[in-house]
């Protein structure tokens, strides 16, 4: 049995084997930022995710484990299935016509609020404005509902250009934290070899 480890608030402090840190930042959006008109980049499709677990587990995958992206791959198919049945949660993915590239989720159950749940492209289509075009729908979609906060929260494990990409999006940050885990690598949740910037320890 490991006993606790406390934190250490002014230096470093160890991690048990097998262990995974981040830092988290949340981040918010109160109201709508002046948006482009609303169109959609030339051979892309934004399609509903709903009954096709395989398909919205391989789509997180693929754009989930260079970053130890886990969390929906880690529950049960009931578990998924009650997400993403939920009239309240809405999960799309970015499709070029012939793969899906790109995923985007809300959670609007939460009265009056909506979680920015994922955001994510495939590695090789980062930097062709697919991007920008998935955060222009979840603001959309966010703000066409009765909302007052529109929140994301997201990590030090992520893509170097995330934070800064949410806040020039009109997010502002407002907490941090640090979140300990389990290596998914170790629970075999994600390949060993995934996230390589990670050295797997335990």
């Amino acid at each position: 049995m490991r006993l606790p480890v406390e934190l250490n608030l002014s230096g470093y402090t160890d991690l048990p084997p097998g262990k995974i840190a981040t830092i988290v930042t949340y981040l918010e959006m109160r109201q709508a930022p002046a948006l482009p008109p609303a169109t959609t980049p030339d051979g892309l499709s934004l399609q509903r995710l709903t009954s096709d677990r395989d398909r919205y587990r391989a789509l997180f995958r693929g754009i989930g484990e260079p970053w130890l992206w886990f969390s929906r791959v880690t529950i049960s198919d009931a578990e998924l299935a009650a997400i993403l049945d939920d009239p309240k949660v809405e999960a799309y993915a970015l499709n070029d016509g012939t793969a899906d590239i790109g995923l985007l989720e809300l959670d609007f159950r939460v009265a009056g609020e909506v979680e920015l749940g994922f955001l994510g492209l495939v590695p090789g289509t980062i930097g062709r404005g697919a991007g920008r075009f998935l955060m222009n729908e979840a603001i959309r979609r966010a703000f066409a509902k009765p909302v007052s906060r529109f929140f994301v929260h997201t990590c030090t494990l992520d893509h170097p250009a995330a934070l800064d990409f949410y806040r020039r999006s009109g997010f502002t940050p407002y907490k941090r934290a640090i979140e300990v885990d389990d290596d998914p690598r170790l629970m075999g949740a994600v390949p060993r070899e995934a996230a390589p910037q990670v050295p797997v320890l335990g």
